[in-house]
């Protein structure tokens, strides 16, 4: 007794680390489906793809990241054996501007490209917060043009239509320069005032949730909350507070068929007041109206892409145009409010990363989609896309007799050259586990073989599937006994042949 709880004392307890999730068939092929419908998108406009690998150095990823004399607290680090940092990739587009930059001369430019793949966080997990997830990315590199900007967000609301979620998504674009023009109409341009900037940004940030007035409040003195929390505002003068409110405030949509771009003159003429003489804020605002023009001409409505002075995150990162891909419909969150599903996707201009690692500025555009998440939508709204056909299970072949297990292989072996799915049972129970577990692996067929079988040529082929339909109309296992449903024996030869026909019957003809 002591002995064998000392083996058990030596047993490791199997344990998943925290952040990090296991995902099995079905799952796996769901997310597949979705992941080809935004790579045939893609394709659609002329990306290609690229895959770059998981690890780069550790400074190749950027500013954006912590101090090198710190690299494990955000990214996960390693030291290489020549003493170099490595670090497993943060996102995808450090590395889509260390490609670049390496393979500029080779690439045509503008450079369209796409990639997929997981991405890794150094960070406290939480109720959908992952060390690892994945990302699927879309970018175009060394286009200056604002008609670039137009193109990502045009492919981002296709992306959605294809997926299935047409009129319950908007792309909302906003302007870095458009953000800094109002920063620098209020007094709050330059390095000094970087703290009272990111109060102001994070109160625009909650528009949606809070409204106008609780905006209000932040930009000012601050606001308590229901739990009597308080925040502290920006504390600006009620002129500043106007200015930034007449600014986030404009949201009035053009009607159905209305003059789309008679409407975003009027809508960029109020931004216009608000930016006042600054030429930075003019000239985001004559890129928003850009976009907005090749969007309508397009074809693409508001409730599709719009102008929202809203999106505000990131602005650190992007350097012009930003969007934000939000659903729109309703879920319940985890306080038990009815609230919009929110972003899926994001991006923007980052016309300075790629220009770390050459001497001359190199203009890049493009967007991140949040592939969990997004599956996470699909599956709310119940899509065809992911639902599919189930796909079967192999075909199981049955060992009666291990002595002949040559024999077995011989049936799997020729099943597998008609290109059926098919295995061969290779654990050590009987008849019955056996069938246990063909029903486990939602086998529709098991081949069956004893020595009476192998003596006469032939092979008894079992239909799991109206097998378990007919036995709902079997009153007893004795009665189940004598009438064997949907079990028969054919010669050896006809094996193939009877088998592809079964599995014709239960999933077409191509199954």
């Amino acid at each position: 007794m002591a002995k064998a709880d000392s083996k058990k004392a030596d047993t490791l307890k199997p344990r998943l680390p925290r952040g990090f999730l296991d995902r099995r068939e079905e799952e796996i092929a769901a997310q597949h489906r979705m992941l080809e419908e935004i790579r045939r998108t893609f394709e659609l406009y002329g990306f290609e793809a690229l895959e770059t690998p998981f690890i780069e150095y550790t400074e190749s990823l950027g500013k954006f990241l912590p101090d090198l004399d710190r690299p494990n607290e955000g990214v996960f680090s390693f030291q290489d054996d020549d003493e170099s940092w490595l670090s497993l990739r943060y996102d995808l587009t450090a590395p889509l501007a260390r490609f670049v930059a390496e393979h500029f001369d080779a690439i045509p430019k503008p450079y369209r490209s796409f990639r997929a793949g997981y991405v890794f966080r150094n960070e406290k997990p939480g109720p959908g917060r992952f060390r690892q997830f994945m990302q699927f990315d879309a970018d175009i590199v060394g286009a200056p043009s604002v008609a670039a900007d137009a193109e990502i967000c045009m492919m981002a609301a296709d992306t959605l239509d294809r997926l299935g979620l047409k009129g319950q998504y908007v792309i909302k674009v906003n302007n870095r320069k458009v953000l800094d023009g109002v920063m620098e109409a209020i007094g709050l341009a330059g390095p000094d005032q970087a703290g009272r900037r990111l109060t102001v940004l994070r109160a625009i940030d909650k528009l949606d949730r809070l409204g106008p007035d609780g905006v209000r409040l932040l930009l000012g003195p601050g606001r308590k909350d229901e739990s009597g929390d308080f925040t502290k505002g920006a504390g600006l003068p009620e002129d500043a507070i106007e200015r930034i409110l007449a600014y986030v405030s404009f949201q009035a949509s053009p009607s159905d068929g209305g003059d789309r771009v008679h409407f975003w003159e009027q809508f960029f003429r109020s931004w216009g007041d608000v930016v006042g003489d600054s030429e930075t804020g003019r000239e985001g605002i004559a890129e928003l109206h850009a976009i907005m023009r090749l969007c309508a001409a397009a074809g693409y409505g508001h409730d599709q892409i719009r102008a929202d002075p809203s999106v505000v995150r990131g602005l650190e990162y992007y350097t012009g145009p930003v969007y934000e891909a939000e659903l729109t419909f309703p879920v319940t969150n985890e306080e038990g409010q009815v609230v919009r599903f929110g972003s899926v996707a994001g991006g923007g201009r980052y016309d300075g990363l790629v220009g770390r690692f050459r001497a001359e500025p190199v203009p890049a555009t493009g967007f991140s989609i949040g592939v969990s998440r997004l599956f996470s939508a699909l599956q709310l709204v119940r899509s065809p896309l992911l639902q599919g056909t189930q796909k079967p299970g192999p075909v199981v072949v049955l060992v009666l007799d291990r002595e002949n297990v040559a024999d077995y292989q011989r049936l799997v072996a020729n099943l597998r050259a008609a290109n059926i799915r098919a295995e061969l049972y290779l654990g050590g129970a009987g008849m019955k586990a056996q069938m246990k577990y063909a029903d486990r692996r939602r086998a529709p067929v098991v081949i069956i073989q004893g020595s009476n079988e192998r003596e006469a040529g032939e092979v008894q082929i079992k239909d799991l599937i109206e097998g378990a339909r007919a036995a709902e109309n079997i009153a007893s296992n004795a009665e189940w006994k004598a009438a064997r449903p949907a079990q028969f024996s054919v010669p050896e030869a006809e094996l193939v042949e009877r088998v592809r026909a079964v599995l014709a019957r239960h999933y077409g003809a191509g199954a």
